[in-house]
């Protein structure tokens, strides 16, 4: 036999190596759950921290808005990065003034966040509650209510920047 030729023999094949995605799939899985809800908490402590210090109205900071960019109207998250660096100085009507709908959904947010961290460090017996469908259309709608509300003249209050009680 030629040392370019294959072998003849019919042996069982080795099993072909993983790949790159199932590694890491594999990996992912490997993880413990409670690394989910830290690492988001970590990353959000991190922006939080950089927006106090480095601050979002100077321009040539941060990015502009894509929305704002491409359509000249703002999107319910507009303002966002203001309202979280003036939560981090303690102006919390600063904050409010850049985006209400935000500071308004903060403690839903720490709530469900909280119970994401409870529940992947201490597991629940019995499968939890879901979230009702109304509350998430609820939800829905409000957000959309903002966007829209928000770039009307009528309800200008609601735009980043604008006080929302003009003699403070």
């Amino acid at each position: 036999m030629h040392p370019s030729e294959p072998p003849e023999t019919a042996g069982p094949e080795a099993p072909a190596a993983p790949s790159w995605t199932q590694r890491v799939e594999h990996r992912l899985r490997a993880l413990p759950p409670v690394v989910w809800p830290v690492g988001l908490g970590v990353l959000g402590l991190a922006g939080a921290t950089l927006l106090h210090f480095v601050d979002p109205n100077e321009p040539g900071n941060y990015p502009t808005c894509p929305w704002l960019l491409l359509t000249g109207t703002f999107c319910p998250g507009c303002g966002s990065m203001r309202a979280i660096a003036l939560t981090t100085h303690g102006d919390f009507l600063g904050a409010i003034s850049m985006n209400p709908l935000l500071v308004l959904l903060l403690p839903y947010i720490a709530v469900t966040y909280t119970l994401w961290l409870v529940r992947t460090v201490r597991p629940p017996t019995k499968p939890p509650k879901l979230t009702p469908g109304w509350f998430l259309w609820l939800l829905l709608i409000v957000i959309n209510a903002h966007w829209i509300l928000r770039n009307l003249p009528w309800f200008s209050f609601l735009a980043p920047g604008t006080p929302l009680f003009p003699g403070w």
